[in-house]
C-alpha cells in the first residue's frame, strides 16, 4: 500500500543536493548518522530526506516523526514540506516536549495523571515554590531552587539525589531544609493536577517504559525518527529517542559534535559520539561542503577545532573560494577592543544589521554597548538583557539613585530588603499607609515608622546605611560602589541568591566597578548610563548591530562577524580549564563563534585587562597559539604600515634571561625570567610584565 505522490517527481528533490546530501536523502531503513558541519545544509538535508520518503518510498506522512529544539525550528520545517509534498499536514514535527505532551495527553491517565493535567510554566513553577517555602516558614530565593529541580530533572535523577553535589548550605537553605522543600512541592504539584517543564519527559518515559501496548502505538506512529541537534541531547532526550526507535531503529541523528557546547543544560556530547556504538551498523553520512563561510574562514576553523580529542572526523569545504583574511586585532586594555570594534564598524558601513559582536560573558557587552552608543551605531543586545539592564547592576544603580535623590520611591523599594534584612512585604505595606496617611514622601515615611513600628531594628539599619552613603555620594563614583559593596555584603548576597550564576553576577558587578572608575563623580556616572542604557532601549532589529555571547550565537549567521576578548581566562574561560572536556567544549565554543561567519572575520584580545578590581597582563588564547600564523593576519589600522612585524620576532628560546629588550608600548625593560614562547619582562616606570614572543612585538636593544 503506497502513501500520498508528491507534488513534485522524486528526482526533483535530489537534484538541487549535493553528493553527500543526496546520499543521506536516500538512505532509507535503519540507523543513520548524518554528521553535519556548519553551514552545510542540515535543515535542507533532513527536510528532502522526509519528501523522499512520502514522494518515493510510499511511507505515510503519518509514519515519520521529525525533532527539533526549538518550536521555531518545527514550524519552518513542517512549512517547507507543505510545500514540496501532499499530505504533510499530517507528519509529526515538533520538539522533544511537544512529542512527550502529545503522548501523555492520550495516554497519561496509565502512569496517574489526571485527564486535564495542567503544565506549569516557568513563572507557574517559581510561584509554587514560593509557596512551599511560605509554607514550610522558610525563607530562600526560589530561582536556584529551580534551576536544582531543572538540573536533577534534565539528568533523568530525583532531585534528592543531587543533594550530595551541593555545598553544605544552597540558596540560604541546608540539606535537610532543601529535601523538605523538594518533598513538599512534589506533592503540591501532583495535588494541584499539575507537571512541570521538566516532568514532561520523564513522564512520557515511564509510560513507554511500563506500558508495552502504548509502546507499540507510539512507535507506529513514529516508524521514521529525525533528531536534530542530536549533539545537544541531555540524559533523558537519549533515552526516549532510544526506547522509541527500537530494534527497528529507523532513526535518523543529524548533529556536529564540533557545536556541542550545551553541557551546563545536562546535554551529553557522548550521545552522538557513541551513536554507532550504540546502533551497530549506522550508516555515517558527512556533510562537508559549506556554503556560509569563505575558505579563509574555513581553514581556520578547521585548524581551531582539529585540536579537539573528543570528536568525529570532518572537514568543512567552502563553495566560496578565497575570501578576505582573517585579521586578528591586538589591542591594549578592553577599552581599546572596544574602540576598536566600534570604529571598524563604522568604517565599514551601514546596514549594520549585517554585523554581529560575540563574546564569552555578559559582562563584556558594557564597554562595546558603550562605544558603539557614543559613535551613532545603533545595537540591540540579543538573548539577553542590556548590561546596564542586568538585576545585580539596577540594584547597584539604584542604591546610588537613592543616595543622591531620597524623593527616588522607586529605588527606595528595589533596595530596601536587598539583601535581605528583615524588612518584608508586610512592613513596606505599613510604610506605604503611613507615607499615605501622613503626606510624606516615602523616605520620610520610613524615618517616622522606624520611631513607631514593633521590630524598628532592620529599618534603622538601613536609615543608618543611607545615611553613611549619602556622605559618599559626592565623592569619586568607585569609592561609593566599593563601600556600598562592603557594608551591604553584596557579594555573599549573590553567592546565596544565586548559586547557579553567581561568578557571571560577580563580573557584572565588578564591570561596573571599572566603569564607575572612569566617571569623576556619582551624577555624572548615572548621567552617562541613562544615556547608554536609553542607546539599548529600541527592539527593531532592523539596522542594529548585535550583540550577543557566543552561545546565543549558536545557529545564527552573518556577513561580518567580531569575536572579542580571544585570551586566557575569558576564552577559554577560567572555570573550563580543569578538565579536558571543559576545555574542550571552550574550543568548541570559538569554532561556533567562528563558523558564525560568512564573509569578514575579525578576532581580537587586549593585552592587559582588569579582572576582579585588579589590571592584569593577559596572555593571547591557546586557541590562537594552535592555529598557524599564516591562516589569520594580524590587523592595527591605528599603526602605519611597517613592514611585516613577524620578521624580527623572536624565536621561542632567543632569551634566556638578562637581555635588554624595547616594546612598543612599554619602553625598554630587562628580560628577568624566560620559558618557551613567554618571558617575563621588566620595564622602567612600568613594572614587570608577562609576555608572549608570537604578539608582543618585542625587539633587543641595539
Amino acid at each position: 500500500m503506497q502513501g500520498p505522490q508528491s507534488s513534485h517527481p522524486g528526482d526533483e528533490l535530489l537534484r538541487s543536493l549535493n553528493e553527500a546530501q543526496r546520499q543521506a536523502v536516500l538512505h532509507f531503513e535503519g540507523p543513520a548518522l548524518v554528521v553535519a558541519g556548519a553551514g552545510s545544509g542540515k535543515t535542507r538535508t533532513v527536510v528532502h530526506r522526509v519528501a523522499y520518503l512520502i514522494a518515493k518510498r510510499g511511507v505515510f506522512p503519518s509514519e515519520i516523526l521529525a525533532v527539533t529544539f526549538t518550536n521555531k525550528a518545527a514550524l519552518e520545517m513542517r512549512e517547507r514540506l507543505k510545500r514540496m509534498v501532499k499530505g504533510a499536514g499530517e507528519l509529526w514535527v515538533s520538539t522533544f516536549h511537544s512529542a512527550a505532551l502529545r503522548i501523555l495527553r492520550v495516554y497519561g491517565e496509565r502512569v496517574g495523571l489526571k485527564p486535564g493535567f495542567v503544565v506549569y510554566d516557568e513563572d507557574d513553577q517559581t510561584a509554587l515554590i514560593k509557596e512551599v517555602l511560605k509554607e514550610l516558614g522558610l525563607a530562600a530565593r526560589p530561582g536556584p531552587l529551580k534551576a536544582l529541580l531543572d538540573r536533577a530533572k534534565n539528568r533523568g535523577e530525583a532531585p534528592e539525589s543531587l543533594l550530595p553535589e551541593l555545598p553544605e548550605y544552597y540558596a540560604g537553605l541546608s540539606r535537610g531544609k532543601l529535601l523538605d522543600v523538594v518533598k513538599r512541592y512534589e506533592e503540591a504539584l501532583r495535588a494541584q493536577g499539575a507537571l512541570d517543564f521538566g516532568d514532561i519527559l520523564l513522564y512520557a518515559l515511564r509510560l513507554l517504559k511500563e506500558d508495552q501496548e502504548v509502546l507499540k502505538r507510539v512507535r507506529r506512529r513514529a516508524r521514521f525518527i529525525h533528531v536534530d541537534e542530536y549533539q545537544d541531547t541531555n540524559p533523558v532526550q537519549y533515552r526516549f529517542t532510544r526506547l522509541l526507535a527500537g530494534e527497528e531503529a529507523n532513526l535518523m541523528a543529524v548533529g556536529d559534535p564540533d557545536q556541542g557546547i550545551y553541557s551546563f543544560r545536562a546535554a551529553d556530547i557522548k550521545n552522538i559520539l557513541e551513536f554507532t556504538r550504540d546502533f551497530p551498523g549506522a550508516k555515517v553520512y558527512r556533510l562537508e561542503e559549506n556554503y556560509r563561510s569563505t575558505e579563509a574562514i574555513l581553514r581556520f576553523a578547521n585548524a581551531l577545532i582539529v585540536n579537539n580529542a573528543l570528536r568525529l572526523e570532518k572537514t568543512l569545504r567552502p563553495v566560496k573560494p578565497g575570501g578576505e583574511p582573517v585579521r586578528l586585532y591586538r589591542a591594549r586594555d578592553a577599552r581599546d577592543e572596544a574602540r576598536f570594534v566600534a570604529e571598524e564598524i563604522l568604517r565599514l558601513g551601514p546596514p549594520f544589521d549585517r554585523v554581529a559582536v560575540l563574546y564569552r560573558t555578559n559582562a563584556q557587552s558594557r564597554l562595546l554597548e558603550q562605544a558603539l552608543a557614543s559613535r551613532g551605531v545603533p545595537a540591540r543586545v540579543v538573548g539577553g538583557v542590556g548590561f546596564f539592564e542586568r538585576a545585580e547592576v539596577k540594584d547597584l544603580l539604584a542604591y546610588a539613585r537613592l543616595s543622591l535623590n531620597p524623593l527616588d520611591g522607586v529605588s527606595l523599594k528595589r533596595v530596601l530588603n536587598t539583601p535581605p534584612r528583615g524588612i518584608g512585604p508586610a512592613t513596606v505595606e505599613k510604610v506605604e499607609a503611613l507615607a499615605r496617611e501622613k503626606g510624606l514622601p516615602l523616605f520620610e515615611a520610613l524615618r517616622v515608622a522606624a520611631e513607631v513600628l514593633p521590630r524598628p531594628a532592620p529599618l534603622r539599619h538601613f536609615l543608618a546605611l543611607m545615611e553613611e552613603l549619602q556622605e559618599l555620594a559626592f565623592g569619586p563614583a568607585e569609592g561609593f560602589f566599593r563601600h556600598l559593596l562592603e557594608a551591604t555584603d553584596y557579594p555573599a548576597y549573590l553567592r546565596e541568591a544565586y548559586p547557579e550564576d553567581y561568578e557571571d553576577r560577580l563580573e557584572n558587578v565588578e564591570e561596573l566597578l571599572r566603569a564607575a572608575k572612569e566617571a569623576e563623580g556619582l551624577m555624572e556616572f548615572l548621567d552617562k548610563v541613562a544615556l547608554t542604557a536609553r542607546a539599548e532601549e529600541p527592539a527593531d532589529p532592523a539596522g542594529k548591530v548585535a550583540l550577543m555571547t557566543l552561545h546565543n550565537a549558536k545557529g545564527l549567521e552573518f556577513p561580518v562577524v567580531f569575536v572579542v576578548g580571544v585570551e586566557e581566562g575569558l576564552l577559554p574561560h577560567r572555570s573550563s580549564l580543569s578538565t579536558l572536556e571543559g576545555l574542550e567544549e571552550e574550543r568548541r565554543l570559538f569554532y561556533v563563534g567562528v563558523t558564525r561567519a560568512q564573509e569578514r572575520l575579525y578576532l581580537s584580545y587586549a593585552e592587559e585587562r582588569e579582572v576582579y578590581g585588579r589590571t592584569e597582563a593577559t596572555r593571547p588564547s591557546r586557541f590562537l597559539e594552535e592555529v598557524e600564523e599564516g591562516l589569520y593576519q594580524e590587523y592595527d589600522p591605528y599603526r602605519t604600515p611597517t613592514k611585516a612585524p613577524p620578521a624580527h620576532r623572536p624565536k621561542p628560546g632567543a632569551f634566556k634571561g638578562g637581555e635588554r629588550v624595547v616594546h612598543p608600548r612599554f619602553g625598554q625593560g630587562t628580560v628577568v625570567a624566560a620559558m618557551g614562547d613567554e618571558v617575563t619582562v621588566h620595564f622602567e616606570g612600568v613594572g614587570l610584565k608577562r609576555l608572549s614572543l608570537k604578539y608582543a612585538d618585542l625587539r633587543p636593544v641595539g
